[in-house]
């Protein structure tokens, strides 16, 4: 029985030190069984096994456990009855247990600790009562003095924090026991508070400040008192005690905080002329060997600052600087700082407000020494820069800052604010130079702004007003200034692209949001290929721009068209350039871009076309006439693929075959056979028209004569000559149907038949010659105002061919009858 009694002792005692009371009530139980067992045996007189003696003693000493552990249990449980009740059963039992009066006063103490932190005020004012009460109990066995006060000054903390004004009288019964019973700070503390709290008038605040005067207490500790007293108002007894302390003290290394307190009521008073004389007594001391310690002179700093920034903010320079200059006085000449340097960027900002850019730069030289490399200073010079319009130097600046924004210094005062600090600056450095009109150094300011942004939106703001800015100064240059802006504006809208590309990455940036920007930015760069279409490089630079930015936005069929349109231009210019280009790689190297980008418009043509009726729009045509200008200049072997294509569309226009032919001929491309299909086909469309155009009928049929009669040749074969002989006789009808047959064309003809014929007849062809010489005649009689120069020289040569016809003829043996 006695195994069991201490195992379940032992095990209630356990879950409950490890936060499961409610697992110990069942073991406690058991324990309270058993010891009333051995209880009940103990009066009989009985002894049980005969190993084990049960004393009485030993049983209540149990029982006092046992209930102390249930009295633990329910304070964890929160059941404050069954907790009051177990100690009171234990208190009971002091009588016969009486070194059991410690334990069970900390025992209660620690239960008024537990409910005091469970704001369970009641509970625990009785539970330290009750803690109290039993320490008085035996002073023989009793927690002591010290921890008699401890448990009072707690009491009184809970009175005071339950309802004050309830419980004051009691607050302030438990706190003068408490200092009664030992002499503690903390216990001096409170009662103050507690005066405080109750309205007492500074009489018997004053009353009981002199009790704790006649004791050694710390200067720290007297300080934090001051403070209190001057917190609720009452002045009169604060800097009266700040008077006693400052006397008690003077010879104290740290008398300074008793000064660094006043001045900081006198401010907060607003009794600043006092709090001025108070700081210029430390000056003064400072120079007389009565410094203050640096832990104390560095709070100094912070309150002058401190007041100096609310005059700043106030817009009241001259006494900021007052404050400013105090700061300064505790510095030797010459001493290197960087929280002096921040002291004198400060300086410089209030006489940049007032007006003294003269003391403004005077100041920011001495930043420079003490903190060359701050970003904080450059933006100081940036700033007297702007104000004297030495763009130049602003310019300078902003440089420097966008340098130390990409990588901070190392030795950066202490008082920076956050990473952003660089973008911050460069931001506020771009509102300047804009309040100022200086749109040069605004760009600046932006570019390297831009540069650092992380922020989404706030790097399209200002990519924005970059556009804007560096497109109202393209306006205003002229042409040769022009170039470095519009490769600018091409860096700007590159950002853009690449940010919008990197966007989905950031929460606060949502989809609706990028449409918006990267509808912004397709249309300016759609704007600027328009604008600068006198620069073809450009222009294709921000036409491709415009269809990547374009990427970003839903394909609707306004946005399908604008990238349709965007990459054919860029085609165009590839071609337009590469027809210019001297060296064959870069030509290749343009034709393969042009290339490219007809492939992607082939792609968005196919969709668009899907979304209406396109049978007027050209692009078909652009792409095939692109396409077969890329391909021929490159040698693409799938070049006669392409034109089987061509040649199969029932409804090809004269003029697509007509530059087909002349694209078939045009260097570094030869394909005469293309070329001549092309024209044949073209003349057979001549052909069909209800009235043929002469004009242009003539013209094509000029090229393929051109093409398959070069010029010189005289060793023809005979298929070549019966096949241009069919084209001379096209021409002949078509002019002997119509007057509109440009002059000089029958005349060209005339001349080259004319021509062909003289040729044979050098050779021996007097056949031939006759014919082509026949043929030229034929050509003269619809000769205008021109005939009467030709006819006379023709005639007599032709005679002079029939001449030598007949002559050949006569040599020829005469058939057999």
């Amino acid at each position: 029985m006695s195994k069991e009694l201490n195992m379940s002792m032992k095990t209630g005692k356990g879950w409950i030190d490890i936060g499961k009371a409610d697992l110990a009530d069942g073991f406690l139980e058991i324990a309270m069984n058993s010891i009333e067992k051995l209880y009940a045996k103990l009066l009989k007189g009985s002894n049980g096994e005969a190993d084990i003696h049960v004393h009485k003693a030993d049983v209540e000493k149990n029982l006092f456990k046992v209930l102390s552990y249930q009295a633990e249990s329910a304070v964890a449980q929160g059941d404050f009855q069954k907790a009051v009740m177990s100690v009171q059963r234990c208190k009971d039992m002091l009588i016969k247990l009486p070194k059991e009066t410690c334990y069970l006063s900390i025992l209660c103490y620690n239960f008024g600790v537990e409910t005091y932190e469970w704001k369970r005020y009641e509970q625990s004012s009785f539970w330290l009562s009750q803690s109290y009460d039993i320490g008085k109990m035996d002073m023989k066995y009793s927690i002591g003095k010290e921890m008699q006060a401890k448990v009072l000054r707690l009491l009184a903390t809970a009175y005071f924090e339950w309802d004050c004004n309830l419980y004051l009288d009691k607050a302030l019964k438990a706190i003068n026991l408490a200092n009664q019973e030992n002499l503690h700070p903390a216990g001096f503390y409170l009662k103050i508070k507690i005066l405080l709290k109750s309205g007492a008038s500074d009489e018997d605040i004053s009353s009981a400040l002199s009790e704790f005067l006649h004791h050694q207490m710390s200067l720290d500790f007297c300080l934090n008192t001051a403070k209190l007293l001057l917190e609720h108002g009452r002045e009169p007894v604060g800097f009266d005690l700040l008077k006693s302390i400052s006397e008690r003290f003077e010879s104290s290394p740290d008398r300074g905080k008793i000064t660094l307190l006043h001045i900081e009521f006198l401010l907060q008073n607003k009794r600043e002329l006092l709090a001025k004389q108070k700081v210029e007594e430390i000056i003064i001391g400072h120079y007389t060997g009565k410094q203050l310690l640096p832990e104390a002179l560095n709070r100094l700093h912070i309150i002058l600052w401190d007041r100096a920034a609310k005059h700043y903010e106030a817009k009241s320079y001259s006494e900021a600087l007052h404050w400013y200059n105090y700061s300064v006085s505790f510095y030797t000449p010459g001493q290197i700082d960087q929280n002096l340097a921040k002291l004198q960027r400060n300086m410089a900002s209030c006489y940049l407000h007032l007006r003294q850019v003269d003391k403004a730069k005077e100041a920011v030289r001495e930043a420079e020494r003490c903190d060359p490399n701050s970003i904080f200073t450059k933006f100081s010079v940036y700033k007297i820069a702007v104000m004297e319009k030495d763009a130049d130097k602003a310019v300078e600046a902003v440089i420097e800052m966008g340098k130390l924004a990409e990588k901070p210094s190392q030795h950066e005062d202490k008082l920076r604010v956050d990473e952003n600090t660089g973008t911050n600056l460069l931001s506020l450095a771009a509102q300047i130079a804009l309040e100022n009109e200086q749109q040069v150094v605004a760009i600046k300011a932006l570019e390297y702004l831009s540069e650092h942004l992380q922020d989404c939106q706030q790097l399209f703001a200002a990519l924005k007003c970059l556009v804007r800015l560096t497109l109202s100064k393209v306006m205003a240059e002229n042409e040769e200034k022009r170039d470095e802006d519009i490769n600018s504006m091409l860096t700007y809208l590159t950002l853009a692209h690449k940010r919008l590309a990197e966007s989905f990455t950031e929460e606060k940036f949502t989809e609706d949001m990028r449409i918006l920007e990267a509808h912004w930015f397709r249309k300016v760069a759609w704007n600027l290929a328009v604008q600068f279409r006198g620069c073809p490089k450009k222009m294709r630079d921000f036409f491709l721009l415009s269809f990547k930015l374009s990427q970003f936005c839903p394909s609707d069929k306004a946005v399908l068209l604008a990238q349709k349109t965007c990459l054919l231009m860029a085609a165009a210019v590839d071609l337009e350039m590469g027809r210019q280009q001297e060296t064959p790689s870069e030509q290749m190297e343009l034709l393969n871009q042009a290339l490219q980008h007809l492939q992607a418009c082939k792609e968005i043509w196919k969709v668009l076309k899907l979304t209406g009726d396109f049978a007027k729009d050209p692009t078909d045509t652009l792409l095939l006439l692109y396409e077969f200008e890329a391909r021929s200049k490159l040698n693409d072997p799938t070049l006669h693929n392409l034109m089987e294509s061509v040649w199969e569309q029932p409804h090809i226009e004269v003029k697509t075959l007509e530059i087909i032919a002349s694209l078939a001929m045009e260097p570094p491309a030869r394909y005469p056979v293309l070329c001549k299909k092309a024209l044949k086909s073209a003349l057979n469309l001549h052909r069909k028209q209800t009235v043929i155009d002469a004009v242009k009928f003539s013209k094509c049929l000029h090229s393929l004569i051109n093409l398959s009669l070069p010029t010189g040749l005289t060793d023809l074969d005979a298929c070549v000559l019966q096949e241009v002989w069919d084209y001379f006789e096209d021409a002949l009808s078509v002019v002997s149907s119509t007057d509109a047959y440009p002059e000089m064309e029958i005349l060209w003809l005339m001349t080259r038949a004319w021509n062909t014929g003289i040729f044979q007849y050098t050779v021996g062809k007097y056949k031939e010659a006759e014919q082509w010489c026949g043929l030229g005649m034929r050509f003269l009689n619809h000769l205008g105002s021109l005939k009467k120069s030709y006819e006379g020289h023709m005639i007599g040569l032709y005679s002079e061919v029939l001449d030598k016809l007949d002559r050949a003829k006569g040599f020829l043996p005469n058939e057999e009858e």
